[in-house]
Formats: structure tokens, C-alpha cells, sequence
């Protein structure tokens, strides 16, 4: 019988070789046996836990999306309980060393494409892309109007997707402070803005 914990263990083992994998021979270049190889174990092992190539990927993308996910709580909860500084740590947890590393931005571009041509893929995506659009509305909405806060959250998002896409491609180690710059400068003219608007009907 298999030990307690072993199967846990195992699929860790194996995210990490697709992850490793990945980022030494692109999508194209992993395949089951390529995963297994560098994991030292036999393709059947891989077999048995992920089915295929489809859901090795599929498998990697939830362990990669988890990581996020945590470092958005984590940095929400450690933020002060106000708009500006958890849509900070909202950005922040987007740019969290768990999601620019290397094997996992190329992890992510290879995820984006295949996306668009398998329906599983495709439904983790629009799960990320809503998780991400509702928490920059909840905070958002705290400081303006319910449709500013709407049209806010979707240019904060893009934003955020495109300072990272444009990080991911340039074959350079991540400007983390850069890209964290640009997107707080982001938030500070929208609820700034607001603020200047508050104060000149109260005047």
C-alpha cells in the first residue's frame, strides 16, 4: 500500500518537473515522458496521476493559480483595512515572487495559449480573470461610485495583466518595483481624484 501523504507528495514532485520542464523546452517540448525523465520516475507514474499531457497542464495551471490566490489572502489580511492599501496588496500578490519566476511565467504564457483551444483551461482562466476583477470592485467600491469602481477595476486589471505580460516577454529578470510603481500610481490618481472631487462640493 501506497504510504500516507505519498500521493500529495508525488503530484508536487510532478508539478514541479512540468514547471522545470516547461521553462527548459517550452510546451511543445513536454510531454509525459519529458515530465517523467526529469522527475526519475516512470511515465506510467505520470499517467496514473494526471491521465495526459492535457491534464498535467491542467494540474500545474490550479497549483500555480492556488499560489496566487494565497498570496492575495495573505497579503489582504496583512494590509491595513482600507481601499488604497488592499488594492495594493491586491497588485502586489499579482507580482508575488510565486508568479515572476521564471518557470512560472512561462508556465502562465503557455497556459494562455493552450486556453484559447482547451475548454478546461479556458474555464480556470475566466475563473482567475473574475476572481482578480471582483476583488479590485470590492475594494474600489469602498471609495467611489458603484459604476467609477467597475470602470476602475477593469483598467486596473488590464493593467495589471499587461504590465505582467510585458515583464513575462522581455527576457529579463522581473522589474517587480517598477511594475508595482506604475500600478499604485494607478490607484493613487483614481482615489485621489475622487478625493479632490469630495472636497470641492463640500467647499
Amino acid at each position: 500500500m501506497p504510504k500516507i501523504g505519498m500521493r500529495d507528495l508525488r503530484r508536487a514532485q510532478l508539478i514541479d518537473a512540468t514547471l522545470q520542464t516547461i521553462d527548459q523546452s517550452g510546451l511543445s517540448g513536454t510531454t509525459l515522458a519529458t515530465v517523467a525523465q526529469r522527475a526519475n520516475i516512470s511515465t506510467g507514474i505520470v499517467s496514473h496521476y494526471f491521465g495526459g499531457k492535457d491534464g498535467l497542464l491542467e494540474a500545474t495551471m490550479r497549483h500555480v493559480l492556488r499560489d496566487l490566490w494565497e498570496a492575495t489572502m495573505r497579503r489582504r489580511l496583512a494590509a491595513k483595512p482600507e481601499p488604497r492599501a488592499r488594492l495594493r496588496a491586491i497588485v502586489a500578490a499579482n507580482f508575488d515572487v510565486s508568479q515572476v519566476n521564471t518557470p512560472v511565467m512561462k508556465t502562465w504564457l503557455a497556459f494562455w495559449a493552450e486556453s484559447m483551444h482547451q475548454p478546461t483551461l479556458r474555464r480556470l482562466q475566466r475563473v482567475n480573470t473574475r476572481r482578480l476583477y471582483s476583488n479590485l470592485c470590492a475594494e474600489f467600491e469602498k471609495a467611489l461610485p458603484r459604476a467609477a469602481s467597475r470602470r476602475a477595476a477593469t483598467g486596473l486589471a488590464a493593467m495589471i495583466d499587461g504590465l505582467w505580460l510585458r515583464g513575462a516577454t522581455t527576457g529579463e529578470p522581473f522589474d517587480t518595483k517598477a511594475a508595482l510603481r506604475l500600478a499604485n500610481d494607478y490607484i493613487d490618481l483614481l482615489l485621489d481624484a475622487r478625493a479632490k472631487a469630495r472636497t470641492r462640493k463640500s467647499a
